[in-house]
């Protein structure tokens, strides 16, 4: 078997194996866990549209996750207006908003976009905890929202976790076919040249400031519809829990260490990771509530000194290495390639 027909074979099995998933794991923990695991996954490569390719460190992500989720949710409680259609308009509202904070922030450099993110995110928090009602509008302040149990498809709410798991692959699906097919056109390039080498860039005629603010806005787009995923996954969140800043630090935190600016590198950080968090909470939070950023920490200091790149790098050599000796490839073979 040739090295591109095995690679192709592993990458099938992998898609077969991930979509039939639910067919022999009955069990809804289990499910729950693979849920968040693919949730985690999707907010870090959409993170990483404006948190990777733009080069810059957006650390007030959860915002643009709370927008969605209080968009789509006080809609359908006020209005009855379907999930299905408050998840986009919580996505445009979070586009939006990202575009407003966008434009002054990503002249910034350096820590102070990281700054000025932070404070935005804080401030919205701090926002919503202090706020009860805007008109027909029901927040609840720092008490949060629980959405009545519907079990119903046009109101997002299932019995089951598998439709919920469907939901999440296919829209993990979705942001990675986005992130490969910006790498591939002008602005992915635009991006890329303009996060490494801004002054260059500039001198070529690229309007650095431009591309960053619409990657921005698409970044918070789909992390908006992220926030009402999680919404009617959960049926209850409140504004420490989905604004809180652990919240933006873990987004970031996982796409640094998978490996910023790639494909894979978000996602193989989520599903390394977010079990290390979760751990950590079950058998450390009596004893030290927030260790999993410490944690997140140290592994980040590690993979900052020996793997610059993040752990898809030594991954995919690995994978490589596979393919290389399954495939019936000699070394002598290799120099000749």
């Amino acid at each position: 078997m040739t090295r591109e027909n095995l690679d192709k074979l592993l990458k099938i099995i992998l898609i077969v194996g991930v979509f039939t998933l639910p067919v022999w794991m009955r069990s809804p923990t289990y499910l729950q866990i693979l849920i968040l695991l693919f949730f985690y996954a999707y907010l870090t490569t959409a993170w990483n549209l404006v948190g990777g390719f733009a080069g810059v460190l957006p650390l007030g992500h959860s915002a643009y996750v709370g927008i969605g989720a209080y968009t789509s949710t006080v809609l359908f409680m006020a209005f009855g207006l379907s999930p299905w259609i408050g998840m986009f308009v919580g996505g445009i509202v979070s586009a939006i908003v990202g575009t407003i904070i966008g434009i002054p922030t990503l002249k910034l450099r350096g820590a102070y976009f990281a700054l000025a993110t932070m404070a935005f995110g804080e401030g919205v928090r701090v926002l919503v905890e202090n706020t009860d009602k805007i008109g027909p509008l029901l927040v609840n302040g720092p008490r949060g929202i629980c959405i009545p149990l519907h079990n119903s498809f046009a109101q997002f709410q299932f019995m089951s976790k598998v439709p919920y798991y469907y939901i999440i692959l296919i829209m993990l699906c979705i942001v990675l076919f986005v992130t490969w097919y910006i790498s591939k056109i002008r602005i992915g390039y635009y991006l890329a040249g303009g996060g490494e080498e801004p002054e260059a860039a500039q001198a070529l005629g690229v309007n650095v400031a431009k591309y960053k603010v619409i990657a921005m806005a698409l970044s918070c787009f789909l992390t908006g519809l992220a926030g009402t995923f999680y919404a009617q996954l959960m049926l209850y969140f409140y504004p420490k829990q989905i604004l809180g800043l652990d919240f933006s630090f873990e987004i970031a935190f996982i796409a640094l260490i998978g490996g910023r600016g790639t494909i894979a590198g978000p996602v193989i950080g989520a599903l390394l990771l977010r079990p290390v968090s979760d751990f950590s909470r079950i058998y450390l939070s009596d004893i030290a509530p927030g260790l999993h950023l410490v944690i997140y920490g140290l592994i980040l200091i590690l993979v900052m000194l020996y793997m610059p790149r993040g752990l898809v790098d030594p991954l995919s050599r690995g994978y490589n290495w596979v393919l290389d000796k399954f495939s019936g490839k000699t070394e002598v073979e290799g120099v000749k390639a």
